[in-house]
């Protein structure tokens, strides 16, 4: 018997992976996260599965549920939003069944920022204006923030930011970032990035409070900041220059032959 932490990818139900959904489809219990997994997803499960939605939940009654399945040796897809390393809740879990020795798997999943990258049609690294992407949320009611990761200290970096979990924290996002993006850096709010009713806001630092207010935006966002989401002037990359020579493409060699 085995538990496969499953990533079903930030919305769009095909956007989980080929090993994911078979797995899904083959289990006989199916344990998801019903606010943020699609319902295409789960209904993919065996006809005579027993499906759960794990979002009224709490620790100890989704542990209880992997124990009656192993105690039927029934394998269990455990269905997480997103990627499952990425604010998933997956480590407690693992430790409990580490502890109760049962054996697990984790299969991952497009997390949410691939996916708003991929509808803006935005790479996150250009050449000579952002080379980092750096994964986030602000200290609101769940916990708090370590002190070396707070966006004053981790905007330094001028780094492309993906804040999650923070769409009630926009002041102090602004406040926090303003000195060292300035206030007209670009941001985007992407809401249910994938699903049906997506809804991506262009916007800046200055005025991503009031675009939010006016959409009615209270959950399931990630705010995207950094000058790589603006019209940025950037040079190529090196990496398709003919001028460029690596191990797989080696000018000099190229005119030996020639």
């Amino acid at each position: 018997m085995t538990v496969y932490f499953i990533g079903a990818g930030p919305g769009a139900p095909d956007l989980i992976t080929v090993r994911g959904l078979r797995l899904v489809e083959r289990c006989p219990v199916c344990l998801y996260a019903g606010s943020l997994v699609p319902a295409e997803i789960v209904a993919a499960a065996p006809p005579e599965a027993r499906v759960m939605d794990t979002a009224p939940m709490h620790l100890d009654q989704i542990m209880e549920e992997i124990t009656q399945a192993q105690a039927q040796g029934q394998d269990v897809a455990r269905v997480h939003s997103g990627d499952p390393s990425i604010y998933g809740a997956i480590a407690e879990q693992m430790r409990r069944l580490d502890d109760l020795e049962i054996d697990y798997e984790v299969v991952p999943g497009v997390p949410a920022f691939a996916g708003v990258a991929a509808k803006l049609k935005t790479e996150l690294t250009l050449p000579e204006i952002a080379q980092t992407v750096i994964l986030t949320r602000t200290g609101m009611k769940a916990s708090s923030m370590p002190e070396r990761e707070t966006l004053e200290i981790l905007g330094q970096s001028g780094a492309t930011l993906a804040i999650h979990l923070s769409i009630r924290n926009m002041d102090y996002i602004r406040e926090a970032l303003a000195p060292h993006y300035g206030e007209d850096c670009p941001v985007v709010v992407a809401y249910r990035a994938t699903w049906p009713d997506e809804l991506y806001i262009r916007t800046t630092l200055a005025e991503m409070k009031a675009q939010v207010r006016k959409a009615k935006l209270t959950r399931t966002a990630l705010i995207m900041v950094g000058p790589v989401l603006g019209e940025a002037q950037f040079r190529d990359s090196s990496l398709y220059d003919q001028e460029f020579t690596h191990v797989l493409r080696n000018a000099g060699k190229k005119k030996l032959r020639a």
